[in-house]
């Protein structure tokens, strides 16, 4: 088998979808994004890379605070019509039912099943590493606070198969999550190299 020198590419799949709520000018704004990573267990942190551009920024910036919500399959729709609209032009404040926890400025979906409360802990635009002219704001985010139903969880821990999330491919398709296939810290136990 040959490997091939492709077209150069941030490829790593695949990218859940989440939908990050902040307060823009006294109201609640929702941005649909893939480029969310996990960076620290304990705390608990998470990065969200958005370009300059979004409205969603602003209300970030402004308020230092952010919601991360997964949506479920079921929600595929009106996340994706909150990617297609801007704030800057659609009132976007009503589309969903929301609630905010304790950080008073981080509004949250009510019917989002996983919802994650947000205090910005570090920010920059990557422009400032690459020089590109216009870059994304990566927000670091201390997670203060997750919420779910009792119905998405097992264990008292979130279930991806109750979550019933999506994933995003850089070719602007939607893909959802099949089955497990392994046990993490199980499997390799089985596993002999080629040296024993």
């Amino acid at each position: 088998m040959t490997k091939n020198k492709i077209k150069l590419g941030a490829y790593l799949y695949p990218m859940p979808v989440v939908i990050v709520g902040a307060n823009v000018e006294g109201k609640a704004n929702f941005l649909p994004i893939a480029w969310v990573s996990i960076v620290e267990y304990k705390p608990p942190m998470i990065s969200i890379s958005s370009h300059q551009a979004h409205h969603t920024n602003i209300g970030i910036k402004g308020n230092g605070t952010f919601s991360v919500n997964t949506p479920s399959e079921g929600m595929l729709e009106v996340t994706d019509y909150c990617g297609i609209k801007s704030g800057k032009t659609e009132d976007k404040s009503e589309i969903f039912e929301i609630f905010y926890g304790e950080l008073k400025t981080a509004p949250m979906i009510q019917h989002s099943p996983l919802n994650l409360e947000c205090k910005v802990v570090k920010n920059f635009n990557t422009s400032e590493i690459s020089g590109a002219e216009k870059g994304h704001e990566i927000f670091i985010g201390e997670i203060v606070n997750a919420y779910a139903d009792e119905y998405y969880l097992t264990n008292g821990r979130p279930d991806v198969k109750k979550l019933n999330p999506f994933l995003y491919v850089d070719d602007n398709t939607y893909w959802k999550l099949s089955e497990q296939i392994g046990k993490a810290f199980s499997n390799g136990k089985n596993y002999k190299t080629k040296k024993e």
